[in-house]
């Protein structure tokens, strides 16, 4: 993502024009570019502080959250449209039964109706804590945990329901690694100050949370370094972040038949059945080695243990919809603890959150129709036509590429499905049921509706049309199996700037390089570069350009590394290749587009800056924020992405245009030798 993923194109690319997108070169009253710049700061010493430096200083992290950043100031703007449209709707208690006002306002008015929360306590746990009291043995837990993905909270292991890499026509039934309650396996094994405290602190987390439950404090201590224990376990055989981006590694096929001899201690026809899944002649692995661990641990791990595990992961998968005790809990853990974050946020914005992963389509239909218009869409899809465009005249130059690679190169190019905006065909939420009296109930009919709407389109023609975003969403992603671009409306957003003052070397960077060619180049990163035109796994470069590929990737891998994030954390340069790849190749090819503007070539200054100069600024425009040092920390080991003063003082680093804009010399800490400067695409 860009903020995302993965991609694909053809062998004809229509020829585009190149225009300014309708914007006239000139400075509005206050040019938020300039606003933003520290001037005591020299660009060639560190660009991202130069050009987000004035802003950062001004606009402190607020208390509730462990970061602050442009993509919070468009979500706060989002917000309040949001609020409006949701007070509105539960204003309105005769809507009628089963439409969209219906069921935003009845669900927003369940999550933000406290007393009767508050009134509930844990009550909503306990039948299902009871069954789990009376669980006999380890095939009585895992058939439990069967319906209990039916319902998103995946004990154990994680399921999912997509395209087969390797058959993008077809939705398979994907299982993988999972059962561990921190953010990554790491965080199991690191022997530094800051896991070792987060370990203990963790434990003590799952101990009060057990209590607040019910359960005897004497208990829930050793209940606690039981569950511990257990997730250790699993987490021994989890795969690393950097591990899981390899998509062929992580594809192995099997027959129910041959998933049962790798983990015969579950009973997989009846716990697939018992999720609803009535025929599946093959699963697709990820980490066979996991569920041989899984499998070993279900045959010698206490029934005891394994309830108290059951009982940790029901919980807390329904924590934030309880009472203030579990809400507060959760809060102190994942909020101070993991992100430092100091207070918790507004409980209309919790409420926004929970909404806006329940039914988000159902709010973007009314959000678009008030705030995106036709004749926007229409503009960012041009944009997406240029970006595209200049990226087949650098594939036909590459001078590391053979004439067949680049073929089938420029082929997947043209094949790339361009999603602008908003989808044309809108999910269906006529299966779900919504209604005010109780938070707890409507969440649980939201996970079970989210599951049946996947489990569907198992042995269905795959629907290309489906988007995994709403147009209300801050991001962006590839989708290698579609081989598409997916820019929902809210990415285009430039805090508090009406569209039509932004000059285009501010849409060429923020919107054509950070965003657009962010996510093309996707397509043709470390790991979309394995898929082809159809969306499948495939070789279809030669062994000698892949090994081109590879050498120029592990430049990048090398220069990631050598930089320090927080403390003497490093980025991992492996694990963020992917993006590190797509954001060089993002401004590179929105560079490239703008080149061709008219304002790019009539080289006139704007608030006292090129639009050579204009163009970078606006790049570290898109990545303007800061964060606290333990959400850092928790980026280096969780994230894909690099920390955002990286991902602008990173890829600029490579430039050469960079260089001329600032006027950057040797010796300056912005300079790269030429020889180790990365240039893929």
């Amino acid at each position: 993502m860009r903020k995302i993923r993965i991609g694909q194109l053809a062998l004809t690319l229509t020829v585009v024009a190149f225009v300014g997108c309708n914007r006239a070169p000139k400075a509005p009253q206050e040019d938020i570019l300039v606003s933003h710049i520290d001037t005591t700061v020299n660009p060639a010493n560190d660009f991202f502080q130069f050009a987000n430096g004035r802003w950062i200083k001004e606009n402190p992290i607020p208390s509730s959250e462990s970061s602050w950043s442009i993509a919070h100031v468009v979500q706060e703007e989002t917000y309040n449209r949001l609020k409006e449209i949701s007070v509105s709707a539960a204003e309105q208690k005769d809507a009628p039964k089963g439409t969209a006002l219906q069921k935003i306002g009845d669900f927003y008015a369940s999550a933000m109706d406290t007393v009767a929360i508050e009134k509930l306590g844990a009550s909503p746990l306990l039948p299902e804590l009871k069954k789990i009291d009376a669980l006999a043995d380890a095939k009585n837990v895992l058939q439990l945990s069967a319906n209990y993905q039916t319902y998103l909270n995946e004990t154990f292991f994680g399921i999912g329901i997509g395209q087969d890499m390797k058959n993008s026509e077809k939705i398979a039934l994907y299982i993988g690694q999972g059962g561990i309650g921190l953010p990554d396996r790491d965080y199991y094994f690191n022997t530094d100050a800051r896991s070792a405290n987060i370990r203990k602190e963790y434990v003590a987390h799952i101990s009060r949370t057990l209590q607040l439950a019910g359960t005897k404090a004497a208990d829930a201590t050793i209940q606690a370094q039981q569950i511990m224990k257990l997730e250790t376990q699993l987490a021994t055989k989890s795969r690393k972040l950097e591990e899981l981006r390899d998509p062929n590694s992580n594809y192995h096929k099997m027959t129910v038949a041959q998933l049962s001899k790798l983990a015969p201690s579950i009973d997989w026809q009846t716990y697939f059945a018992t999720m609803g899944v009535k025929t599946v002649d093959s699963v697709i692995v990820g980490q066979p080695e996991f569920f041989v661990q899984l499998n070993s641990l279900l045959k010698t791990t206490p029934i005891t243990n394994l309830k108290a595990y059951m009982k940790w992961n029901y919980i807390t998968s329904l924590a934030e919809e309880l009472s203030k005790p579990f809400v507060d809990e959760m809060f102190h853990f994942h909020g101070k603890v993991l992100s430092g974050s100091l207070t918790q946020r507004e409980r209309w914005k919790e409420a926004l959150d929970a909404e806006e992963s329940s039914m988000g389509d159902l709010l973007g239909q009314l959000y678009v129709s008030k705030y995106f218009s036709p004749k926007t869409k229409k503009r960012y899809e041009l944009l997406v036509d240029n970006i595209m465009a200049v990226y087949k005249e650098r594939i036909e130059k590459l001078d590391w590429m053979s004439d067949a690679t680049k073929l089938k190169a420029i082929e997947k190019l043209s094949k790339v499905n361009k999603k602008v905006g908003y989808p044309d065909k809108w999910k269906d939420y006529s299966a779900l049921t919504i209604s005010r009296d109780s938070y707890v109930q409507n969440s649980l009919n939201v996970r079970k509706f989210h599951f049946n709407y996947e489990l569907a389109k198992l042995g269905k023609p795959v629907d290309r049309t489906l988007w995994d975003m709403t147009p209300q969403t801050y991001n962006a992603y590839y989708n290698p199996s579609n081989n598409e671009i997916v820019l929902p409306a809210a990415i285009f957003i430039v805090p508090n700037m009406p569209d039509s003052l932004l000059d285009d070397a501010i849409v060429y960077a923020y919107a054509g390089g950070s965003t657009i060619g962010h996510e093309i180049t996707h397509g043709f990163d470390d790991e979309g570069r394995q898929f082809d035109w159809k969306g499948n796994l495939s070789a279809w470069w030669t062994k000698t350009d892949e090994a081109k590929f590879n050498q120029k990737a592990q430049r990048m891998v090398d220069q990631f590394n050598s930089y320090v994030v927080v403390d003497n954390m490093h980025v991992n340069g492996k694990a963020s290749l992917g993006e590190n790849i797509a954001d060089l190749g993002g401004v590179v090819l929105g560079l490239e587009a703008f080149k061709k503007t008219e304002q790019y070539k009539s080289g006139k200054k704007i608030g006292g800056y090129t639009p050579l100069q204009r163009f970078f600024l606006g790049y570290a425009l898109s990545w303007l924020g800061s964060q606290r040092k333990e959400k850092l920390a928790q980026m280096v080991m969780t994230d894909v992405h690099a920390p955002a003063f990286l991902r602008v003082n990173g890829p600029l680093s490579n430039i050469p245009e960079f260089y001329e804009a600032f006027g950057v010399k040797p010796g300056d800490p912005m300079y790269r030798d030429e020889k180790h400067r990365v240039a893929i695409w």
